[in-house]
């Protein structure tokens, strides 16, 4: 439960690393939405940002969660540097709300020294799979109770490749991948930001954080800092950077990709965004179930589209009606999905998550194409 400071990725390959299962969780969440997830999945263990404790210490009560993990906004930003930001969150901004955990039992461990213990241990090399859970990664909601798709390592791979494979045209020129860097704006949490995580690790390359995208001056200045080649965003995002006059000073010679997603991009916007930096935006769709990316837009588009762009590499897609009859050409209808990156069930609240099935699975949510 981390907005996105370096202690997401930390967390994140640890627990894969140790043959355990992610389950992401939105800091913002209220307390009802938190119990759900927590009950939903099972978790027995919480790695949590001091800031949103107090949420936690109004549900643990009726959870499994066994033992939490407590950090500061600066426990991995340098000695110096982090306690002092850890002293202005806490003391200055006032943004650590008072709590009380409730033990009964569990315990609470900083994150420090959990990294402190765990730095002296040998890894015991856990027995995982191609099929094991590598996450059971919570939709946003919006048509009910958010449920966890149930996302193999096997799915994570093909999803973190075909990223890979897709992108590389942007990339042309640059030899060494590693020297890379992209804007994690997105929340970490969130499938889309998640995949740009995974093919970063892939890469060897380099994220900045941005854990408060809303102050716009703030990331303008992150911005300036140092060239990027790739920056992931939703339509207001992009619109929010584009109506801030000192963002139109930005050098943008390094950008190669403007990966717009999460909701529909407006030509309006990417027009504009065309204007200021020169770059295309381009558009693709997703879901949790498919590890983000399922159609995009290729990466050497000359304009924006206004279109979901071309399945990926391994994916199908059908547009079918409500019989499940392929549609004609041009008519609405549901779109279809299947390939190694769709998830292998959903939770369901009351019983543990289902073995997965095959890799090519079906997912449909209800589109107007």
């Amino acid at each position: 439960m981390l907005p996105n400071i370096p202690q997401f990725a930390v967390s994140m390959a640890g627990v894969l690393r140790a043959g355990y299962t992610c389950v992401n969780v939105n800091p913002l969440y209220t307390a009802r939405e938190l119990e759900h997830q927590l009950k939903d999945s099972g978790a027995t263990v919480i790695i949590i940002l001091e800031n949103f404790a107090h949420t936690l210490a109004d549900v643990i009560g009726r959870t499994r969660i066994q033992h939490v993990c407590m950090t500061a906004m600066g426990d991995l930003l340098g000695a110096a540097y982090g306690a002092w930001i850890t002293f202005a969150v806490r003391h200055l901004a006032k943004m650590v709300p008072k709590y009380e955990i409730a033990l009964d039992g569990r315990s609470v461990t900083p994150f420090k020294k959990a990294l402190s213990i765990g730095a002296g241990k040998p890894l015991r090399k856990p027995s995982v799979n191609h099929d094991s859970i590598a996450f059971l990664q919570y939709t946003g909601g919006t048509t009910g109770l958010s449920k966890g798709a149930v996302l193999t390592h096997r799915n994570i791979i093909a999803a973190t490749l075909q990223a890979e494979a897709w992108f590389a045209p942007a990339y042309q020129g640059q030899t060494n991948l590693s020297k890379l860097h992209s804007i994690a704006a997105l929340p970490l949490y969130h499938i889309f930001a998640l995949t740009l995580l995974l093919l970063a690790l892939r890469q060897g390359s380099s994220l900045s954080l941005i854990p408060n995208p809303r102050d716009i001056p703030k990331f303008i200045e992150v911005l300036r800092k140092r060239p990027f080649h790739t920056l992931p965003a939703v339509n207001t995002l992009f619109n929010a950077l584009l109506q801030n006059e000192k963002f139109r000073a930005i050098d943008f010679s390094a950008l190669a990709v403007s990966q717009a997603g999460g909701m529909a991009a407006s030509e309006g916007t990417a027009k504009q965004w065309q204007k200021v930096t020169g770059k295309v935006m381009i558009e693709g769709w997703g879901m949790s179930e498919t590890c983000a990316i399922g159609t995009n837009n290729p990466v050497t588009a000359t304009h924006f589209s206004g279109t979901i762009g071309l399945p990926l590499p391994g994916i199908d897609i059908a547009i079918k009606d409500d019989d499940g009859n392929n549609v004609p050409q041009g008519q609405n209808g549901e779109i279809c999905i299947k390939g190694r990156t769709s998830c292998a069930a959903i939770t369901t609240g009351r019983k543990k998550p289902q073995k997965p099935s095959p890799p090519m699975v079906l997912c449909a949510p209800v589109i107007s194409v």
